[in-house]
């Protein structure tokens, strides 16, 4: 995957790199890779992946990192721009027979000095609990594949709680496992609890408790990556069919959905405050949604293939009241590492309301800038400043970028979010005694069942302020919830959640309630789905076999959804390219020889890494003399990076 044609300078690998803030230098003295440091023939593996975790050691040297290459996987102390990297010391290295690790994740609220919960998924679809520490294997799930054959990827800890895990396959399914829990050894059997456009959720039906709690179905194709926003609230799914899908988590209720110009979607993330979510794929682009509007408000151009990674840089992403430029200072910075590490929601919330708060019109201009990187299969790193011009237009639709700032615009996307971002669908009713405590950790504290209404009023509030006469939300699709599970209408959805007055994850601990919960959600969704396919197989001109079967239902819906992706272009869902801000690349740098597979934004440096197994650390401005009395003769070959 070297970079197109173009003689030497083209295929130059950068090591350093500038920006408004400064420069960038590669270290390549905290260069991680397998211990010889030969370059992995990396021909039909699955992607080099990067975890980290911080164990809050004494010392001060409590990062930890894990990745895998190939058959292993190896766990160090992470040393980052302090010292170089020791790799003859691996804590851990584990090599696996007949499946490889896919993708690892650290639970953030268990991690000590002593002890850390690694989560790591497998190409044969089965999921490893282990302890790199101190050298255990606690559990494997999913180990007869009863649960799913196919490859797990992408796993992580729910936020908030030490043993609800979620796990996405290249099937389409995510499942949400309990630590606690076995598998079973039968498959499972499931009960439809939820079902909407694009989705549908299953408990499973068995006597004692055991795995999966539940599964749910997302999409046509591979679930390529999933995302729990800050608060831990909601989950962005970014799926093989091109279609972004955001749900409530705890009621499983769609809020929006956004179609990629073409091709698949491979990967997802949200902006620190919630407001904003990035996803990149194979339309070489970076696509920006905003999550008040649902709506696509800029894409960006700057990659030559797949885009395989996007993040948010925490630490970068400032706002000013109309001063000089001011990075986030302290305090923010630990919420950056709370956040990067899955940890607390408070503090999550509030940074969110600093956010909220700050973006309100008080008379004083103010100025926003989100920063976020992408990584592709052209072995090029680019960073994207996200600025007020872009967020805020005067013209949604307008491509100059000369337009003033019309700040009365902004209030209403600001107070809608924080309408929406700090509502949740909470459950208030019992929970059986034996699973209180996962239960209680799962869902956000402090609210309440019937903050469910905030979020469909918040949303359906929103449209109508935010987007002016000339462009009505009923522009976007012919039908209010079209082919992708329209992004339009969260207010469909929401009203059977808000009938149930429970989450999601509690039903599926409480039998009686499932019954009761499915048949209530299901009894309009069906009939309306039904009505919706049989106008739009009218229109095309042929009619599908009615099926009482709910799973056939399903798969008829996602084809019929298939064949109306073309009309999706041009809509809200999917805007032409002319229709909205075309982002252009801060920095557009070649930094690898294979193509990149992970982009991670430290306090104080940047990671990435590539198919051959090496995990290169950035330093950031000013970071870089910290390292300067190192002996550059002790520094491995300049010629790999």
């Amino acid at each position: 995957m070297a970079a197109e044609g173009g003689g030497k300078e083209m295929n130059e690998i950068k090591t350093q790199f500038t920006t408004r803030e400064g420069v960038y230098k590669l270290l390549t003295h905290s260069e991680y890779s397998r211990p010889n440091r030969v370059p992995f023939n990396s021909q039909g593996s699955n992607p080099v992946k990067v975890s980290f975790v911080n164990v809050n050691d004494q010392s001060g040297n409590g990062d930890r990192i894990c990745f895998n290459v190939g058959r292993e996987l190896y766990f160090y102390i992470y040393k980052g721009v302090r010292k170089a990297a020791d790799l003859s010391k691996p804590i851990d290295k584990r090599i696996y027979k007949g499946t490889q690790p896919t993708c690892h994740d650290f639970n953030p609220l268990t991690a000590t000095a002593e002890s850390v919960s690694l989560l790591v998924g497998f190409s044969a679809g089965q999921v490893q609990l282990i302890d790199p520490i101190k050298k255990e294997t606690s559990k494997l799930f999913n180990e007869e594949r009863l649960i799913d054959k196919s490859r797990v990827t992408c796993v992580r800890w729910v936020p908030g709680s030490e043993s609800l895990f979620l796990v996405a396959h290249s099937s389409g399914s995510l499942y949400l496992y309990n630590v606690e829990h076995t598998c079973g050894t039968t498959p499972p059997h499931y009960q439809l609890l939820k079902q909407g456009d694009g989705y549908a959720v299953h408990t499973c039906k068995s006597k004692s408790a055991r795995n999966p709690l539940l599964r749910w179905t997302v999409g046509e194709g591979a679930l390529n990556e999933f995302a729990f926003s800050p608060d831990g609230k909601f989950l962005a799914c970014a799926s093989q069919d091109g279609f972004l899908r955001v749900f409530g988590f705890d009621a499983a209720e769609l809020h929006g959905t956004m179609k990629s110009y073409f091709g698949g979607l491979l990967c997802v993330c949200w902006s620190p405050d919630g407001r904003y979510i990035v996803a990149g794929g194979e339309d070489d682009l970076v696509t920006v949604w905003s999550f008040s509007d649902c709506r696509v408000i800029a894409r960006g151009h700057g990659h030559k293939s797949w885009v395989s990674v996007v993040a948010f840089d925490h630490c970068t992403t400032s706002v000013e009241d109309s001063d000089p430029p001011a990075e986030f200072s302290g305090s923010d910075e630990e919420f950056h590492e709370q956040i990067h590490f899955g940890g607390g929601r408070d503090r999550a919330n509030s940074s969110q309301s600093r956010l909220s708060k700050r973006n309100s019109t008080d008379g004083r201009p103010v100025s926003v800038t989100y920063r976020f990187g992408s990584v592709g299969q052209d072995t090029q790193l680019c960073l994207w400043d996200l600025t007020e011009d872009i967020l805020f237009p005067h013209l949604p639709l307008s491509r100059t970028r000369t337009h003033t700032n019309v700040m009365s615009a902004t209030s209403p996307p600001a107070t809608g979010t924080a309408n929406t971002t700090n509502s949740t669908t909470n459950a208030t009713s019992s929970v059986p005694t034996n699973t209180s405590s996962t239960t209680t950790n799962t869902t956000p504290s402090g609210t309440n069942g019937n903050n469910t209404v905030s979020i469909s009023s918040g949303s359906s509030g929103t449209p109508a302020n935010s987007l002016p006469a000339p462009l009505p939300r009923s522009n976007s699709l012919p039908h209010s919830s079209g082919p992708a599970g329209g992004s339009t209408t969260p207010n469909s959805n929401a009203s059977s959640g808000s009938k149930g007055g429970s989450s999601i994850i509690d039903s599926a601990f409480i039998a009686t309630g499932v019954s009761k919960f499915a048949t209530l959600s299901l009894h309009d969704t069906r009939k309306e789905r039904h009505e919706k396919d049989h106008k739009r197989n009218h229109s095309m001109g042929h009619i599908s076999s009615k099926s009482s079967d709910k799973l056939n239902q399903l798969s008829s819906a996602a084809r019929t959804a298939k064949a109306d992706a073309a009309k999706t272009l041009g809509t809200l869902l999917c805007p032409r390219m002319e229709e909205i801000p075309l982002l252009e690349p801060l920095v557009c740098k070649k930094i690898a020889h294979e193509r990149l597979t992970v982009l991670i934004f430290l306090e104080d440096c940047l990671v990435t890494a590539c198919q051959e197994g090496f995990i290169c650390t950035w330093a950031r401005p000013g970071k870089v003399g910290l390292l300067s009395s190192q002996n550059p003769a002790n520094s491995p070959s300049g010629t790999v990076v």
